[in-house]
């Protein structure tokens, strides 16, 4: 019709699917008609939001003064029909007889598959051309498409956007199906590709094809394997043409309770949305251009279908172009949805690029522009630099030709099976960053192959995708990395972590520390310890010629109370953390200490069974033993060989402070190293000594009661066996803190033992029975024993 063009100084050529013609199969090359489709009114939308740029535009007195915009529509209802349109444009440029003003630049197509034909047609001319909703992101290369430019966001975007909403909601298993077009294979190419970078499992992939007779069961096997796979989330990056096709099979299925991700070009599109039955689909979450309040434009569509109506429609003078009738679409009146808005909105903004680089090429002021031809590779420069504000937002375009990406996330509403938009979040590409309401978002179902693992479980992959696994908990002494739930990674040495486990703990250090409520305990043990046996000394020393010191030893006792007092304090080497000095006096000091009280005990039972038994029978030895002070002797020898044991071990094999690490999992236990293979050797010698004064002592169970030890150093001996028997059976299945203080009241018992066991008796005759303490008793308690003999 008319509408269908307006002239102009400097005209705008625009394609617009103004009509919906089927797929035909056709064995030789024919051209549809455009006008026996059906009408579509997003392309009347389209065309208006032309009319209405170009009319702002040309009641601007500002932007191109003394400069009239004109323009002219064709119908790209087909691929054939975008093609024909192109060369159509192409032959107006050599054509000054019919066509009064040549176009400058095209505005469209709508789709990529109708885009790719113009835009490398065009690049040989360097003719630009903005299309408003091409978003394929092939047609972002400049060395096969140099004049191409674009008011929508490219597909490279709007599958980050997708990948991010399928993340948001752990949606990692997954179908993923794209139209059998340039947009659908590429976009589906493009999120097939990252989707592993993202965690996400493609279960199934497929190609939708075009509706038509032959196809019709290859798309319901593409419903049934969906079903099959037993995902809940789909991901259709489709066109809205073969995606109304596709839908019909899902409903005729009956597939409900998915949740289905569409991209730009259908989630917004009536076209879809009005067939019969698709609310029971299931949740659709979409991707759409960035909505901008469009002010004006409802009205003006009005203000077009009272135009229409009142007028009449001639045909177009120009046979190049198709003939169609808008009054028709118009008398329609089609709600203006927002999917129309959006669009429309692009349309206007490319008409406005122009309109702006026009601005700089003819070098126009607020009253007039330059008389000067434009040629369109002229143009094509200054569109390259424009950066202008269009109803509140930006728009120019970067190396590629491509605006600024900014996307609305929008989702089906469906009340009383009518059929709305509502926005709920939006995206932005730099950076990446996804925004959404979840308030206004519905219950989302799962998608996963495998639940998620228990805390502290690694991922064991089962088949070829990752999404699919088993749980296996982690060890002790391991944790899992959030960044790879597939291993469980080893705690550090100082750390440690039970089974289960997402971090390390720090290991607790074991040892004796001075404010130890126990080790408070284990020194006031030790103070009445050494109490006792300087009082012990004390009353040995005042009483140093009394029959009762004499028959125990003498001067002898004073060096076994000696040796009892450096024992005890050997204990100290076990508290606080170990130094290369208490390892290696600890155990060696307290081995050498005891060895010489044994050999004082040792000695005197020797004496007292050598006096009544041996005396008689061998009087030379006794001699010759008290002649030559053979006790004295023995003491000395006893005591250095073990001296000399505990030099070479501790020379062979130093004691060092070392960290036990493995006996416990969570925790450190300060220790010596070496300690067995030092001490070994001693223990060997002292347990020796301690047999042979046992053995010495029971001897003399049947002497007179004042020389009659063997039941006191029996019951010391044992005292002091016990004790360390405990000792070391702990220390084999218990470390640090407890096994330290065990050790500590090991040493204190063994000498207490001695002293309770040896010298706690006399003390008492000392003490309390001092009749009994005289030299005429002992004689009478020998006499007594000679008599029984």
């Amino acid at each position: 019709g008319s509408e269908l063009q307006h002239e102009g100084n400097i005209t705008i050529y625009g394609m617009f699917p103004l009509h919906n013609v089927g797929s035909t199969v056709s064995t030789i090359p024919q051209l549809a008609d455009c006008n026996r489709g059906t009408a579509n009114n997003h392309g009347y939308y389209l065309v208006q939001a032309l009319r209405y740029a170009v009319e702002e535009i040309n009641n601007n007195s500002q932007l191109l003064p003394g400069v009239t915009l004109g323009y002219q529509a064709y119908d790209t209802c087909s691929l054939q029909a975008s093609i024909l349109g192109t060369l159509t444009l192409l032959a107006q440029q050599y054509n000054r007889v019919k066509v009064k003003s040549r176009a400058i630049a095209l505005i469209g197509p709508d789709s990529s598959s109708y885009s790719f034909t113009p835009a490398a047609t065009l690049g040989s001319f360097l003719m630009p051309e903005i299309s408003y909703e091409a978003s394929n992101e092939m047609l972002s290369n400049k060395q096969l498409y140099p004049s191409f430019f674009r008011t929508i966001p490219s597909d490279k975007n709007q599958v980050k956007a997708m990948l991010e909403i399928l993340v948001r909601y752990d949606w990692t298993w997954i179908a993923l199906l794209g139209s059998d077009n340039s947009y659908g294979l590429k976009g589906m190419s493009s999120l097939s590709q990252q989707a592993s970078d993202f965690n996400i499992c493609i279960a199934y992939q497929a190609v939708i094809p075009s509706y038509k007779t032959s196809t019709q069961q290859r798309m319901r096997n593409i419903v049934k394997n969906i079903i099959k796979s037993k995902v809940n989330t789909i991901v259709v990056f489709s066109s809205k043409r073969i995606a109304k096709g596709f839908f019909s099979f899902v409903i005729e299925q009956n597939v409900t309770g998915k949740v289905w991700i569409g991209s730009e070009d259908w989630s917004v599109a009536t076209l879809v949305s009005d067939i019969p039955g698709i609310s029971t689909i299931g949740t659709v979450l979409g991707v759409s251009i960035k909505s901008t309040p469009f002010t004006g434009f409802q009205d003006f569509v009005k203000q077009a279908i009272i135009k229409h109506r009142n007028n009449s429609v001639s045909e177009m003078s120009m046979p190049c172009l198709q003939n169609t009738d808008l009054y028709k679409i118009a008398s329609a009146r089609y709600p203006l949805a927002k999917y129309d808005v959006a669009s429309s909105f692009n349309v206007y903004r490319a008409v406005y690029a122009v309109a702006d680089a026009l601005h700089q090429a003819l070098r126009c002021d607020s009253e007039k522009c330059q008389d000067m031809e434009i040629q369109p590779w002229q143009l094509l420069q200054y569109l390259k630099r424009i950066c202008i504000s269009i109803r509140n937002t930006t728009l120019f375009f970067d190396a590629n030709g491509n605006p600024p990406t900014e996307y609305d996330i929008v989702r089906w509403i469906w009340v009383n099976k009518t059929w709305s938009l509502g926005t709920v979040g939006s995206f932005i590409s730099e950076p990446p960053h996804l925004q959404l309401n979840a308030a206004q978002i519905q219950w989302m179902p799962e998608s996963r192959c495998s639940p998620e693992c228990p805390y502290g479980h690694r991922r064991l992959q089962i088949g070829q995708h990752k999404c699919c696994f088993e749980c296996i908990e982690c060890p002790a002494s391991t944790f899992l990395n959030k960044s790879d739930p597939t291993s469980c990674q080893n705690c550090k040495k100082d750390q440690w972590s039970p089974s289960g486990s997402e971090d390390c703990l720090q290991r607790t250090v074991l040892y004796l520390q001075w404010n130890n409520p126990l080790a408070v305990v284990l020194l006031v043990l030790l103070a009445v310890t050494l109490l006792l046996t300087l009082s012990t000394a004390l009353i040995f020393l005042l009483n140093l010629s009394t029959p009762v010191v004499k028959s125990a030893g003498g001067r002898t006792c004073l060096l076994m109370l000696l040796s009892l007092i450096v024992a005890a304090c050997s204990s100290l080497c076990l508290f606080s953390m170990p130094s290369r000095a208490s390892c290696v006096f600890k155990k060696s000091l307290f081995i050498f200490s005891f060895t010489v009280c044994l050999t004082c005990m040792t000695i005197r039972s020797f004496q007292v069974v050598c006096i009544f038994k041996w005396s008689a029978k061998l009087p030379k030895f006794y001699d010759a033993w008290v002649k030559h002070r053979g006790p004295d002797i023995f003491i000395l020898v006893t005591s250095l060989v073990e001296f000399f044991i505990s030099v070479l071990c501790i020379s062979l094999n130093t004691p060092l402070p070392s960290a036990d690490y493995n006996f416990y999992n969570d925790s450190i236990v300060l220790e010596c190293s070496k300690t067995m293979s030092v001490v070994l050797p001693q223990i060997l010698y002292v347990s020796i000594l301690t047999v042979i004064c046992f053995c010495l002592s029971y001897m003399g169970k049947d002497l007179p009661a004042n020389y009659n030890e063997s039941k006191c150093i029996t019951f010391s001996l044992m005292i002091y066996i016990i004790s360390w028997i405990t000792f070391f059976t702990t220390y084999s299945v218990n470390r640090g803190t407890l096994a330290m203080a065990l050790e500590v009241i090991a040493i204190l018992f063994s000498v207490l033992s001695i002293l309770g066991g040896y010298f706690l008796p006399k003390v008492y005759i000392i003490v309390l029975r001092p009749k009994r303490n005289t030299t005429a008793h002992f004689q009478n308690c020998i006499q007594m024993y000679t008599m029984t003999k």
